[in-house]
């Protein structure tokens, strides 16, 4: 863990972070931004499957990931958005709040969409398999054309499912 990691306190998000957090996903320009009143409802509703980092002084948060357990696989968590701050970048609190989730959740299987264009998210998901010795699958989950076009008529791409897991493979850990 580095000295910028050692600064920080991971923590359930509070209703009070929800416009904090839609503000991290709207800088991001890589999410597809909620409403805040999702954010909102995020925090009250799936706090105890989701996290925020926040400076050791215990200010707003500067990163968050958000998450769900399945209704029809309660095993399997689904990461539903992993953002940082601009600030905050480059220092690996993405990866650091993946695996606290997941320590803390415990879950059988992890799954995440992520688009094509989307190289950070892929590099993350990969990386965290890679880390902790477990499969990966990749398939197309939902095909572009099952999206409206955006306001500005540029077609969605695809969501491409990442699953991870399961953690109870041989020799993986936590």
């Amino acid at each position: 863990m580095t000295a910028a990691q050692a600064a920080m306190t991971l923590e359930s998000p509070r209703v009070e972070d929800g416009a904090a957090i839609w503000r991290i996903a709207r800088d991001s320009r890589v999410l597809d931004l909620n409403s805040s009143y999702s954010y909102l409802l995020w925090c009250r509703d799936f706090a105890a499957t989701s996290l925020v980092a926040r400076a050791a002084d215990g200010g707003e948060p500067v990163a968050f990931v958000t998450g769900y357990l399945r209704p029809d696989r309660p095993g399997t968590l689904v990461v539903w958005q992993i953002a940082v701050d601009e600030s905050q970048r480059g220092r690996g609190l993405a990866g650091v709040l993946l695996d606290a989730l997941t320590a803390r959740v415990a879950p059988e299987a992890v799954e995440t969409t992520i688009t094509p264009d989307n190289t950070p998210s892929d590099r993350l998901f990969t990386a965290y398999a890679a880390r902790h010795r477990l499969p990966l699958e990749r398939e197309v989950l939902f095909d572009g054309g099952l999206f409206p076009d955006s306001a500005d008529g540029a077609a969605h791409q695809p969501e491409v499912l990442y699953r991870i897991g399961p953690f109870h493979t041989p020799g993986a850990s936590l």
